[in-house]
């Protein structure tokens, strides 16, 4: 069974977990439609545009 050698020390620890679990802020690209900031690969949520056509209607 395997059983640690020696204790780890609370600042190999830290380092350890100190970037593991943070998030990057997801990337934004432009609307080629209206030039508002979206996701990639999602419809913008202002126009209602993907790939080159409406998906929903915004106006309503």
């Amino acid at each position: 069974m395997a059983v640690p050698k020696r204790r780890v020390s609370k600042a190999r620890r830290d380092k350890r977990r100190s970037s593991v679990w943070k998030l990057d802020a997801p990337e934004l690209v432009k609307c080629p439609k209206c030039g508002e900031y979206k996701r990639p690969h999602r419809l913008c949520p202002n126009c209602g545009y993907y790939n080159g056509r409406q998906v929903i209607d915004t106006e309503a």
